[in-house]
């Protein structure tokens, strides 16, 4: 710092509170939030479609003159039935329409004409059009939920959920997909207690698909392993960067060029109140305290993400922070502080947690997830992957 410079807080000031001040109201930021409207959703107000559009029908053939038909109000009827109901209300809906055309078209006790014969026959064929494409959906669906179940299995078994307590630390995580019906993507988390003490590992592999899952093993198995054996925290960080050098060069395409995978480690020696941080190019970590006080972990010092040695090395040296009983640490991967809304503003998850308290590290992670979700009316662009351990 040069003379006369002023030294910027990395706290997140709550008031005129830092670390060690008074603690504020204990029900400062767990309210609930606001319950969200009641009401039907689009989903049941689409399944009572084809029930308005048969009463249509029958209103619109009864009121209008005989030369008017109400067979699209029939025909759609089953047809929207189809990929949202079951095999057996989509057939009951087309028995009802078929029905109501007939009715409609022969009122009177009129010998059926030419024209209501054709009516009622094309309602009845549109009927069982309907009923064959929803046994073609329903087919789809069983393979759509086995293939979910293979997904779930495979992120089970590359992203496990730690134990709640690890080492005397309390320790939540989760995985947000940014599509509901994808569970594997490249944020990747890990939790590891080792000799040196606990070691965590959050991180972003470059792109998506397969490709990004392959070096997701990579980076939780070199992991895990170097955990165990290497005494340093850097020298973990070495290990990564090797096994992803490994990985590059077996891979074709420009991936064996570009591919990277920004992470941040952290170490939690035993019965020290410390906590180390290695960063290459990941969002920094935050570490809220008992009384609410958020400090933001930046690195002092920007580093290349993983996989990048080719451009440059330069050593990890692991930064040290205090980690005093109560606070959590919250890692998190870009899908957190880049979730946008309709207006395009981003999520900050500084300002949103400063101030706040939870009573463990799940009930944090359950409030960001839900927060996020609303923040961008459920189109998360970029999956989330969140971790937090709390010192008791």
């Amino acid at each position: 710092m040069r003379p006369g410079e002023v030294e910027e807080s990395p706290y997140v000031r709550v008031g005129d509170r830092l670390p060690g001040d008074p603690v504020p109201d204990p029900g400062l930021g767990d309210e609930s939030a606001p319950a969200p409207p009641r009401g039907p959703t689009p989903r049941s107000l689409a399944r009572a479609l084809p029930a308005l559009l048969i009463a249509g029908g029958v209103l619109y053939g009864l009121l209008t003159p005989r030369e008017f038909t109400a067979v699209p109000f029939f025909t759609a009827a089953p047809l929207i039935a189809a990929p949202l109901s079951s095999l057996r209300t989509t057939a009951l809906t087309g028995v009802a329409a078929v029905a109501a055309m007939y009715a409609v078209r022969a009122r009177g006790g009129e010998h059926p004409a030419v024209g209501v014969v054709t009516d009622v026959v094309t309602v009845a064929t549109v009927a069982l059009l309907a009923v064959a494409i929803n046994r073609v959906v329903r087919i789809g669906d069983r393979r759509l939920a086995s293939a979910r179940e293979i997904a779930e299995a495979a992120q089970r078994a590359l992203l496990p959920e730690p134990a709640e307590r690890i080492g005397g630390f309390e320790i939540a995580a989760r995985y947000e997909a940014a599509r509901q019906d994808a569970f594997i993507g490249g944020d990747l988390y890990a939790v590891q207690d080792s000799p040196h003490g606990v070691r965590l590992v959050v991180g972003d592999v470059r792109g998506k698909g397969l490709g990004a899952v392959a070096a997701v093993a990579v980076v939780i198995g070199a992991f895990r392993e170097a955990a165990e054996q290497e005494a340093t925290l850097e020298a973990v960080a070495q290990r990564l960067e090797r096994a992803l050098a490994r990985e590059g060069t077996r891979r074709d395409g420009i991936d064996a060029f570009e591919g990277f995978t920004t992470a941040v480690l952290a170490e939690l020696p035993h019965g020290d109140g410390v906590v180390r941080i290695v960063n290459r190019g990941h969002p920094p970590p935050l570490l809220l305290y008992a009384d609410g006080t958020l400090r933001t972990l930046a690195a002092p010092e920007p580093a290349l993400p993983l996989g990048m040695g080719d451009l440059g090395m330069w050593p990890d040296r692991a930064q040290e922070e205090e980690f005093p009983s109560g606070a959590t640490l919250l890692l998190h991967t870009d899908g957190l502080s880049e979730a946008r809304d309709r207006h395009g503003r981003f999520y900050d998850p500084e300002r949103r947690l400063a101030g706040r308290t939870f009573p463990d590290p799940a009930a944090l992670l359950d409030r960001l997830a839900d927060e996020v979700r609303e923040h961008s009316g459920g189109g998360m662009a970029d999956d989330m992957a969140l971790l937090a351990v709390r010192r008791p």
